[in-house]
């Protein structure tokens, strides 16, 4: 087959930079456009400094039908507007890297319904026309998706941690996670709590109990066992580093741990990028990588499932790359075997 064309909206930050990484060495893909209002005319390498010798191409506020697949890697509530403003062919697919189109019907949270009704049309592009974009969990329905909704950071790494016990239909009791995450997950604009003087050798909490990942996290869990009406206590913090997440997730469970190891390997049997480590797992494992590792213990009858990924591959834009793969029949880790930092 002819490579893939590729067209970016909003190539100029973290999720859009990542992914022009990923695709100006994906062998299968041509890369036709990289749109960005602010940065036209600049070129990539000038922005994505480490660029430089990899590409030449320059950013442009113009927008091109001559398209297989179009990225959005634009900030949530900008991926509906800009497709309200903007129609493509029929024939493109499209990848959202925002939450615009991730929640369905249901969810954990019952505010995020009202917030869905309230969601306005995208050129007829319902949440119902996007499908949620993980692989471990719809890589049949990707395969065949015109439009994907990737999947978010936090999201990927507990539901990697949880999936296969709600397939088993063994989540019977309120599950507790206390996760991580580096500065990068924040986007590219400066805030008060990304900013590297605050952030450095600080840890702080935020949206305690409330995270807005829950309700994927929650439609997800349902959608493989139907009967989960527990509590998911999340607790999130900012850690003093640029990428990853590490979560720690446990709930009751009579599973011994040999007994779950190898529900875990059975379920993730066929997804290359996840991974069951028995011995205990760090961040530097998984950083740079598209790579989910996770770890069980057994602490009484409770179990334990550590989970890591790069919150800016695995948790967007490597992701997004394994699901471009998918809906166009290549292998998934095209473009994705990637080095660990490792230290």
């Amino acid at each position: 087959m002819s490579n893939i064309k590729v067209g970016i909206i909003g190539g100029a930050g973290y999720t859009g930079g990542e992914l022009l990484r990923i695709l100006v060495n994906h062998q299968k893909v041509d890369i036709a456009f990289v749109h960005s209002n602010s940065n036209a005319g600049n070129l990539i390498s000038d922005v994505h400094t480490d660029l430089l010798g990899d590409t030449d191409l320059t950013f442009t506020d113009k927008l091109s039908q001559d398209i297989d697949v179009l990225f959005l890697c634009v900030g949530h509530g900008d991926a509906r507007k800009f497709l309200e403003a903007n129609s493509f062919n029929d024939n493109i697919k499209i990848i959202d890297l925002s939450q615009d189109f991730r929640l369905k019907a249901k969810s954990l949270k019952p505010k995020a319904k009202s917030d869905l009704e309230n969601q306005s049309s995208a050129l007829g592009l319902q949440p119902s026309a996007f499908i949620y974009g993980l692989p471990e969990l719809n890589k049949e329905a990707i395969k065949t998706a015109q439009n994907i909704a990737n999947p978010g950071c936090f999201a990927t790494c507990l539901q990697l941690a949880l999936l296969p016990l709600a397939k088993a239909g063994l989540l019977k009791s309120e599950v507790h996670i206390t996760a991580t995450t580096g500065s990068t997950g924040a986007g590219q604009k400066p805030t008060t709590t990304s900013h590297f003087s605050w952030r450095s050798n600080n840890l702080s909490v935020y949206k305690a109990f409330e995270h807005q990942h829950l309700n994927e996290i929650g439609e997800s869990l349902l959608q493989l066992q139907a009967d989960f009406d527990k509590e998911i206590n999340f607790i999130p913090y900012r850690g003093a580093f640029s990428r990853g997440i590490m979560a720690s997730s446990y709930m009751d469970c009579d599973l011994s741990l040999e007994e779950a190891e190898k529900l875990y390997q059975d379920f993730y049997a066929d997804a290359p990028f996840t991974h069951i480590s028995k011995e205990n797992i760090d961040l530097k494992q998984v950083v740079n990588t598209n790579k989910c590792l996770i770890h069980l213990e057994k602490h009484g009858n409770k179990l334990m499932i550590l989970s890591i990924i790069d919150n800016l591959l695995k948790g967007a834009s490597g992701q997004a790359v394994q699901n471009m793969n998918l809906m166009f029949g290549l292998d998934e880790r095209e473009g994705l075997r990637l080095k660990a930092i490792g230290f």
